[in-house]
C-alpha cells in the first residue's frame, strides 16, 4: 500500500515539504524558542488523527516482539553500588524502571511508521528546529526506529540519553499516569549537577516541568543534558505508546553496546563492531 507524507502530517498546518513558506518558517522559529528555552519543543497535532489510527495498530501488530524489562537503575543506567561516590548520590540512588522497547528490526519498509522516520522533509525540517546543518536517521538496526512501550504499573524512572537529543510521538496516551516530565539543563559539560539530581532523585520538585502531551504530538527533546522520566501508568489504565524516531548528526551512527543490552536484551555484530572503533564525544558520565 503506497503512503504519502500528507497523509500522516498535517502539511496544511505544518507545510514541513514547503522551507521556504511562512508556515514552515513560523513552525520552526516556535520549536526553536522551546528548545532554547527549556530544551524542549512540543509540536501540536503534528500527526493526522486517521494516520495515528494506523500507527497505533502498527503498534498493536508488532507489540509481541517488545522487549520488556524491570531494572533497579540510577540516572545513567548503571546498576552497581560504586565506592567512589556516597550512598546518598546520584550514582549510588536507584529506582525502578519497567518498560518495554518494540526494536527497529520490526518495521518493515513498508510501514507507515518507517516511511514517516526515514521521510527526508522531516529530518530537514527537525535539523532546522535543532539549529543544526543536517540529521541522518539513526543507523541503529534496534534503535533507530522504536516504540516505547508503558503497560499498566509501568514507569520509566529519571535517566539521561546518549543521544544529544530525541524525537518522540505520542500515539496512545495512558487514562492515568504516563506523563512526561523533566528538568531542563540540569547538568552541562562542565558540571554533572549531582546536588540538583540528588534533590530530584528523593522526590524534590525544584525546577521539574511536566508535558501536556496529547496523541499526535511530537516532542523535539534534548535528553542528554535534561534529567527526565515518564511517570507510573496506573494499574488500571490502558498503556502507553510512544514512537521514538532517533537521528543523528552524522551518518551510520550506532548504539552503546550496553545501553543496547539493557533495552533491547540483544545485541548485534553491528553493536560490537561500532564499540570497538568508538571515540566519546563528551566527558559526562552515560
Amino acid at each position: 500500500m503506497s503512503i504519502s507524507l500528507n497523509e500522516l502530517i498535517d502539511l496544511d498546518r505544518y507545510p514541513i515539504d514547503q522551507p521556504n513558506s511562512d508556515g514552515y518558517r513560523a513552525a520552526v522559529d516556535h520549536a526553536r524558542e522551546g528548545l532554547r528555552e527549556s530544551g524542549c519543543a512540543v509540536i501540536k497535532d503534528l500527526v493526522r488523527p486517521e494516520a495515528l489510527d494506523r500507527l497505533g495498530a502498527e503498534i498493536w501488530e508488532r507489540k509481541s516482539t517488545t522487549h520488556f524489562s524491570t531494572q533497579v537503575i540510577n540516572p545513567y543506567f548503571h546498576f552497581h553500588h560504586n565506592e567512589e561516590y556516597p550512598d546518598d548520590h546520584p550514582m549510588n540512588t536507584f529506582l525502578e524502571r519497567s518498560s518495554g522497547f518494540i526494536p527497529g528490526d520490526s518495521w518493515e519498509d513498508t510501514t507507515a511508521m518507517r516511511y514517516m522516520f526515514e521521510h527526508p522533509d522531516l529530518a530537514t525540517f527537525l535539523a532546522d528546529c535543532l539549529e543544526i546543518p543536517e540529521l541522518h536517521p539513526y543507523a541503529d538496526p534496534l534503535a533507530g526506529l522504536t516504540a516505547n512501550i508503558l503497560d499498566p504499573g509501568q514507569q520509566f524512572t529519571w535517566h539521561f540519553d546518549t543521544n544529544e537529543f530525541a524525537v518522540t510521538v505520542l500515539v496512545e496516551e495512558a487514562d492515568d499516569g504516563g506523563l512526561f516530565e523533566y528538568v531542563p539543563a540540569i547538568r552541562s559539560d562542565g558540571d554533572e549537577g549531582f546536588t540538583h539530581i540528588q534533590h530530584v532523585l528523593e522526590g524534590g520538585r525544584t525546577g521539574v516541568k511536566t508535558l501536556d502531551l496529547r496523541p499526535g504530538d511530537m516532542q523535539i527533546f534534548r535528553g542528554r543534558y535534561s534529567l527526565h522520566a515518564v511517570s507510573r501508568v496506573a494499574a488500571d489504565s490502558k498503556p502507553r505508546h510512544a514512537a521514538i524516531f532517533a537521528y543523528t548528526e552524522k551518518p551510520n551512527v550506532i548504539g552503546r553496546l550496553e545501553r543496547t543490552e539493557q533495552l533491547f536484551g540483544r545485541v548485534l555484530q553491528a553493536h560490537i563492531d561500532a564499540e570497538e572503533a568508538r571515540v566519546r564525544s563528551d566527558a559526562l558520565i552515560d
